[in-house]
């Protein structure tokens, strides 16, 4: 008996954008937000021969392009499987100019959890009425499965693998999550935040687990320059662990990297001793030199600016929240 069900696969994806002149000033107001939501729930029961594959690449947040937090499962064997999974994923990002202030918010995240019980046992099929239902095809694969999570701003890295196993009854449960926040030239910061907990029944098989957390010495101000390119070198944290046998295993592994960047301001005296005729009043805004030396205005400033407020409808909705604040 074999019974397959994919209950719920869902891609949605939302922009918005809005911006309006203020009748006081020269100056825009505008927001721009977007959000990308996944998915994804699955049952699966049956014997025979199995092999599954999922893999998520979002974007760093704030980023576009760059790698951002990343899940990989895969699992293949021969014989009885029990199996269930959900996996949500969400992109999500605000923006907010009013004047010469600008800031940003936005989050990258995924979310897995499965539970999954695996027996192993020589399989014979035969298939149509040709040749194959003739000459059967014998399926003899020992389990394997592995999950595998990284978040590339912080530089982090988890990896679970069971492999040449006979019987596997597992529950796992990832989170992967980058947020970051940015306001104008001044402040960059945010949080990377990676978990996995495991527990499992191995029987007569290998199974490898292991972290890695990068040196925060080769983060920039918001992490890293060019990940795809780039070795994670001189780790602050490595874990490697192999078992092989029998094996009652539970793990809870949480790494949470916070960054923060601020940008030292210019020296006002500079300005007044030069002049202000060749600066951009977005140059001035942040530290004010020429509206007190030279008597320029600068249009609005952060008091007056209530960032994502209720004035802007364009808020992207989420899936349900699946990776919490």
């Amino acid at each position: 008996m074999r019974k397959v069900t994919l209950a719920i696969l869902t891609l949605s994806f939302l922009i918005g954008m809005a911006s309006a002149e203020d009748p006081d000033t020269e100056y825009i107001k505008s927001t721009t937000s977007g959000n990308i939501s996944f998915n994804f729930e699955q049952s699966v029961q049956g014997s025979g021969y199995f092999m599954t594959y999922k893999y998520i690449q979002l974007d760093t947040p704030g980023d576009s392009g760059k790698k951002g937090p990343m899940y990989k499962d895969y699992a293949h064997g021969s014989g009885t499987i029990d199996n269930e999974v959900t996996i949500c994923a969400e992109q999500v990002g605000y923006e907010k100019m009013q004047g010469c202030y600008y800031e940003e918010e936005a989050y990258s995240c995924i979310s897995a959890r499965e539970d999954n019980s695996m027996v192993y046992s020589p399989m014979t099929m035969s298939y149509g009425n040709g040749y194959y239902a003739r000459n059967p095809i014998r399926y003899d694969s020992l389990l394997k499965e592995k999950t595998c999570i990284k978040n590339y701003r912080p530089v982090t890295s988890m990896h679970h693998q069971v492999e040449y196993a006979k019987a596997v009854d597992k529950e796992i449960d990832v989170i992967v999550k980058d947020k970051q926040y940015h306001y104008a030239d001044p402040v960059w910061q945010g949080v990377g935040y990676t978990s996995m907990n495991i527990t499992e029944d191995v029987t007569d098989g290998m199974v490898h687990i292991g972290v890695l957390q990068g040196e925060p010495n080769y983060m920039n101000k918001t992490g890293y320059d060019n990940p795809e390119t780039s070795a994670w070198k001189n780790p602050m944290i490595e874990i490697d662990e192999d078992y092989v046998g029998t094996f009652h295993i539970e793990k809870k592994m949480d790494i949470d990297v916070p960054y923060k960047h601020v940008k030292d301001e210019s020296d006002w005296l500079s300005c007044c001793i030069g002049g202000c005729a060749d600066m951009d009043d977005c140059d001035k805004a942040s530290y004010n030199p020429c509206e007190e030396c030279m008597g320029f205005d600068i249009g609005v400033d952060k008091a007056e600016s209530e960032v994502f407020d209720a004035t802007y409808p364009y808020m992207p909705t989420t899936s349900g929240g699946c990776c919490g604040n």
